[in-house]
């Protein structure tokens, strides 16, 4: 074999290997879902000392941060503590309080509607939520779908906990969408 044919040849077998590798990660229900969706960044959430969750990003290559809301992507929570689905419920309400000013009706209605696919998590779960651009979010508790909220205000607000500008949590977004080769990832610290 020639040298450029074993260069091809080898080149071949590393982007085989990353395709198996992305296809023996994604979770099930996303690759359902959207298997051309790859893991682009992780980051994980602590508070006061307390490691809550680690969150990662899956999104296709064509992702535009500034129009997170306009893509199909999912993020994965993997839950390191135990919490009941309606504190998740209230906790996210507060975040997306804090991306703009919204009625406070509307914020009641989604956070009834987040109450009834939130299930309680053990330390351990993953809640994946699927971005439907035009359509709103899909939730996924351990790998078994929890219900859909078909509202795209509400999935814009509810992925921009993570995603938008306004985040409260800057270094996590960073982590999400711009992971650095060779870092500690950007983890992240809420103090």
């Amino acid at each position: 074999m020639k040298r450029a044919q074993f260069a091809q040849f080898l080149c071949s077998l590393v982007m085989l290997h990353g395709a198996y590798g992305i296809a023996q990660t994604l979770p099930p229900e996303i690759r359902s879902t959207s298997p051309t969706l790859a893991l682009t960044g992780e980051s994980k959430l602590t508070f006061f000392g307390l490691e809550i969750y680690k969150a990662s990003l899956w999104r296709n290559a064509n992702f535009v941060a500034d129009n997170y809301a306009q893509h199909e992507f999912a993020l994965d929570l993997n839950y390191l503590r135990n919490f009941q689905g309606k504190d998740i419920a209230k906790r996210s309400i507060e975040e997306m309080r804090r991306q703009s000013k919204l009625d406070d009706g509307l914020l009641q209605n989604w956070e009834l509607q987040m109450q009834k696919v939130f299930p309680n998590v053990q330390a351990g779960d993953n809640i994946t939520g699927f971005h439907l651009p035009g359509k709103g979010a899909k939730f996924w508790h351990n790998g078994k779908l929890r219900g859909e909220i078909n509202d795209v205000e509400f999935a814009k607000y509810f992925f921009g906990i993570w995603l938008s500008k306004q985040t409260s949590e800057p270094k996590m977004r960073l982590a999400l969408l711009e992971p650095r080769p060779n870092s500690d990832r950007g983890l992240s610290e809420r103090k």
